[in-house]
């Protein structure tokens, strides 16, 4: 099953041709110096969210589209991008990303430890995340070895003020015809998310 592309890929893709096209129409008339301004046309069409998608907290999540990004998701000071959702071999799906501290000081990240008394030791982490495959009605939690110790990412010592954070979470890997995945965290909204290697 192909990857089917969202509205708002569609709409980003019919901007981005339009100014394309308004730059060769520019070129024509001898300014010459308007190619390599192509791509900061295409970065400032980007629109805020609809108040559909705030979440509950006052968070906010944005559809694909943003440079670099699969998904971005705020609430509470911080941002949650999603980079990259790869399949490993060995049947786990790795999410990456990068998290940012907008708030007013200091984030540990105590809001997304898990539920699971198993996990709880890990602290601030993404070991509350969870993907959920909406079509397949499924849930898939974050794996954890052995130890109880989570296949993620842990803010040890906390994000401060400003700074941005490189993160990864590890989970099972849904079916390979699932396309599209939601990624949740405790007092964020869902962030929908394709995966890479769904055909």
């Amino acid at each position: 099953m192909k990857m089917r592309r969202t509205n708002g890929h569609r709409a980003l893709t019919a901007v981005a041709l339009a100014a394309g096209m308004a730059f060769v129409v520019a070129g024509c008339g001898g300014g010459g110096d308007d190619e390599g301004k192509k791509e900061d046309t295409g970065s400032s069409s980007s629109a805020p969210a609809p108040d559909e998608d705030k979440g509950k907290d006052g968070g906010s999540s944005s559809e694909p589209g943003q440079s670099g990004s699969l998904a971005t998701v705020q609430g509470n000071g911080i941002s949650l991008t999603v980079t990259s959702a790869e399949r490993d071999q060995g049947g786990f799906l790795t999410l990456a990303g990068k998290v940012t501290n907008n708030s007013s000081g200091r984030w540990i990240g105590a809001e997304w430890i898990s539920d699971e008394q198993e996990l709880k030791k890990n602290g601030g982490s993404l070991a509350g995340a969870s993907l959920v495959d909406t079509a397949g009605k499924k849930k898939y939690l974050v794996l954890r070895d052995t130890q109880g110790r989570c296949l993620c990412t842990k803010f040890q010592g906390g994000i401060g003020q400003g700074d941005t954070i490189d993160w990864y979470a590890q989970f099972p890997a849904p079916p390979e015809d699932t396309a599209k995945v939601q990624l949740q965290l405790p007092t964020m909204p869902p962030a929908s998310v394709a995966l890479s290697g769904s055909e």
